[in-house]
């Protein structure tokens, strides 16, 4: 059944258009800025937050998703996998 094209379908504040697997690097910044991240696997987060500061989340659970502004992940003391940055 196709979607009626007389529905508007919106974006809520908990609900995303795009998503992308995270490459961590020390250099090289994410392609926008984040509204969440989703972690995979278990572990630590360096993540560069939109205003600039460095944030260090620890022992962030398999399954959660982060409702954070970031730039980028940093490859350096983060040890979570299987990352994807929601948009």
């Amino acid at each position: 059944m196709a979607v009626p094209t007389t529905i508007s379908i919106a974006s809520t504040p908990n609900s995303f258009d795009y998503a992308a697997a995270i490459t961590t690097s020390d250099t090289v910044s994410l392609t926008g800025v984040t509204r969440a991240v989703y972690v995979g696997g278990t572990g630590n987060i360096t993540a560069i937050m939109s205003n600039g500061d460095v944030v260090l989340f620890t022992a962030v659970p398999v399954g959660t998703v982060l409702p954070i502004r970031c730039t980028r992940i940093n490859a350096t003391a983060t040890t979570a996998t299987a990352l994807v940055a929601m948009y």
